[in-house]
């Protein structure tokens, strides 16, 4: 069957864990369109993710201070999303975790929707998002999130089938949506982590230094195990904050290329986190190399760690449960053997494998 393809995906600045996703889907389907609200990547970026495939982006690209300011254009994603003409397509398949699933189809079309979570500052974020705004902003905000949840609601039609990135999201996809869905994990490039069983003495976070991932919780736990030693791999907001707070067993080493990172996730005898992610490819990277995993007992590492398997869980986001967490990996015997293989199990393959299944079995029902 020659099919028309086309994919939409939210934005395009950066490489984190929805590039990984489409850079997979396209390597699929190789022949298809790409459509998105705005395509900032870097010429590396480009090659990487897109092997520089072309981008049909909306009218918010070209809108004042758009490439560092997109996102305070948010009132405007419905409409920018909507406007792309998807009518000659045969297949639609949205990589969406803000307002890509809200594109326009017809009932001659199947849309599938891979789910990363829905948008979460308008629904499960939402309290969060807006408590400590000050008026008038906070009055502001409120009214352009209620906007977006009654567009997202309005636009769940558009959608045949939903793929979840864990069961976490697929809880959510139910109580946000109504709506049923199947779990597919994301791709995990397991074959660049390669397996090291011999560890170093030191523990290793790495992650984007933003509030949500926690990482400065874990450098304040750090801080009150001084003979226990800690490296944090990564940049963003708090990156000035971590340092300044960080006593002298803890390397602060901001962002690394890939090889650096992959050698300290080789050594590390164990690699902590602290976000409640929607699913998690940084902890399964670092499973690959046969490192356990010290994290959060909820949302997608609920679902990856295996307590006394290969990792430990702590149960709240705070200091006492992580130093509890460490002390209890230090009395558990891990085989990283083991951990490795079990990591094989969310690789790039099996999602390309599970991907091409699940949209020819759709496609067939047609």
């Amino acid at each position: 069957m020659n099919l028309k393809i086309a994919i939409i995906h939210d934005w395009l600045v950066t490489d984190a864990g929805a590039e990984k996703v489409l850079k997979a889907i396209l390597e699929i389907y190789p022949d298809s369109d790409i459509f998105s609200l705005v395509d900032f990547l870097s010429d590396d970026e480009r090659k990487t993710i897109l092997n520089f495939k072309s981008v049909t982006t909306s009218f918010i690209q070209n809108l004042p201070f758009a490439k560092k300011q997109f996102r305070n254009y948010l009132p405007f994603f419905p409409k920018a999303i909507e406007s792309f003409d998807l009518s000659s397509y045969d297949l639609v398949i949205s990589s969406s975790w803000a307002v890509a699933k809200g594109v326009k189809t017809t009932k001659n079309q199947i849309h599938i929707s891979y789910c990363h979570t829905p948008i979460r500052y308008a629904w499960d974020l939402y309290d969060e998002y807006t408590q400590n705004l000050k008026q008038p902003k906070k009055f502001l905000v409120q009214l352009i999130l209620k906007y977006i949840r009654k567009w997202d609601i309005k636009t769940l039609s558009s959608v045949d089938f939903f793929i979840a990135n864990s069961k976490f999201v697929q809880d959510r996809i139910k109580k946000t949506y109504d709506r049923d869905s199947v779990v597919i994990y994301p791709p995990v490039d397991v074959d660049s982590f390669k397996l090291n069983e011999c560890k170093k003495d030191f523990y290793l976070t790495a992650s984007r230094l933003v509030p949500y991932k926690k990482t400065k919780l874990i450098v304040e736990a750090f801080n009150e195990m001084p003979d226990k030693e800690l490296v944090v791999i990564g940049s963003g907001d708090e990156y000035e904050d971590i340092k300044e707070i960080a006593k002298s067993n803890i390397k602060v080493l901001g962002f690394q290329e890939k090889s650096v990172m992959i050698e300290y996730m080789q050594k590390a005898k164990a690699f902590v986190y602290g976000a409640v992610e929607d699913f998690g490819i940084v902890p399964i990277e670092a499973m690959a190399c046969g490192t356990p995993v010290i994290a959060l007992n909820d949302g997608g590492t609920a679902e990856t760690v295996k307590d006394k398997i290969n990792g430990i869980h702590f149960q709240e986001q705070n200091i006492e449960e992580i130093i509890k967490a460490i002390h209890k990996f230090e009395t558990t015997q891990f085989d990283s053997k083991q951990i490795s293989q079990d990591a094989n199990s969310f690789s790039t393959k099996r999602f390309k494998q599970e991907i091409k299944e699940f949209i020819s079995t759709k496609l067939n029902q047609k």
